[in-house]
């Protein structure tokens, strides 16, 4: 392996771990605080205490993307933001709904930035991935941000949709056992189509490899 693809290797496990460690931290602790039994007061206190350690590994991972890559993503700024206003606002009510809200917002946001980008002819995404997709059309970012799109917005329905009907340590299982492998699925069901859109396989960068965070 050459310098240049050890760096993009290193550079991938990291982008992983700054979009997805917060929420292994968030699982394990909650896991470590929860009582055996339902209870309650017990199952609040777990899931506060989960959040003061989300917020604070999203603070975190925010400083080690400023640090290792040199560059935080939008999304990620707007991510740690979130987490870092609504888990303030689920210690201080003491009500997990506004840490679970976190993820149909962002969804919701970038869904509606990126249709209303295609509706007017901005393909949105061409901002964040231009490095990432060499060679690739204006027909493609185009349709490409259009699909995002309305992954975002599915995703936001299904979280909406667990949210209202499963627990609150289902719903943290879920973020990793359903809503990960269902990025990563979408993810590579787009190569063909940016294929025959002009992007060329050796263009293809790390950055499209990693979903964004949940």
């Amino acid at each position: 392996m050459t310098e240049k693809e050890t760096k993009k290797a290193g550079s991938s496990w990291i982008n992983v771990a700054v979009d997805y460690g917060p929420l292994l931290v968030f699982l394990g602790v909650y896991r470590w605080f929860a009582p055996e039994q339902a209870e309650p007061i017990g199952e609040l206190a777990a899931v506060i205490k989960g959040t003061m350690a989300f917020m604070v590994a999203a603070v975190v991972a925010l400083a080690v993307s400023k640090w290792r890559l040199g560059k935080v993503s939008p999304m990620l700024w707007f991510s740690t933001a979130l987490i870092v206003g609504f888990g303030a606002l689920t210690v201080f009510f003491g009500d997990p709904v506004f840490v679970q809200l976190k993820p149909t917002i962002i969804y919701t946001v970038f869904g509606v930035a990126l249709l209303v980008g295609v509706w007017r002819k901005r393909a949105l995404l061409q901002i964040l991935l231009e490095a990432a997709f060499e060679g690739l059309s204006q027909e493609g970012w185009l349709k490409l941000s259009r699909n995002w799109g309305v992954f975002f917005l599915l995703l936001a329905l299904l979280n909406e949709g667990m949210r209202a009907n499963m627990t609150f340590e289902g719903w943290l299982w879920a973020k990793l056992w359903v809503f990960l492998p269902l990025t990563l699925l979408f993810t590579f069901s787009q190569i063909p189509m940016l294929l025959k859109h002009g992007l060329t396989i050796e263009g293809v960068d790390e950055e499209t490899r990693n979903p964004p965070p949940a």
